[in-house]
């Protein structure tokens, strides 16, 4: 490749991996808070299906039995899932400061992360279903309605935004 060629090139990847880098850094952070906020639902909408007292005690004794297991997992694992971060970034540097691109290696690399993360999610579904197990039939499609309500109003607020700029 032309020196030319090899410069350019270098500008474009160097700051596309030190954001991925940096993104991969803090999904980690912020990784943990949406699991949290997703295991215990939205209260807001939970506080309009007017659950009995006994619904309420059953959420609250979900959350925290779900709280203490995060808890007790993140420091099982917290120097296991660092090490784990950490081999990825250096698998991304050492990928794309190579001469050549592997595209193998890179699609790899990129399952073994999606894996980890379609892990997570399904997790944090079961949790999901946990909770909302205790609703009844009436109140599962009021919540339903609640949140597609919340989505669309989110929806057009995005919209504006896109058409606004």
């Amino acid at each position: 490749m032309k020196k030319v060629t090899k410069i350019v090139l270098a500008t474009i990847v160097l700051p596309l991996t030190l954001s991925s880098a940096s993104v991969l850094a803090s999904v980690g952070k912020e990784h943990d808070k949406q699991e949290h906020k997703a295991s215990l639902l939205d209260r807001s909408l939970i506080r309009k299906l007017d659950l009995t007292q006994e619904q309420q005690a059953q959420l609250k004794q979900l959350r925290e039995t779900m709280k203490k297991d995060l808890k007790g997992q993140y420091q099982e694992s917290f120097a296991e899932h660092q090490a784990e971060r950490q081999a990825n970034r250096e698998k991304m540097q050492a990928l794309v400061l190579a001469e050549s691109f592997d595209k193998a290696a890179a699609n790899e690399l990129a399952r073994a992360m999606i894996e980890q993360q379609t892990e997570h999610k399904v997790n944090m579904l079961e949790k999901q279903h946990q909770m909302l197990s205790v609703l009844t039939p009436e109140q599962k499609a009021k919540y339903a309605e609640l949140l597609k309500e919340r989505d669309d109003t989110r929806a057009k607020k995005r919209q504006e935004r896109l058409t606004k700029n």
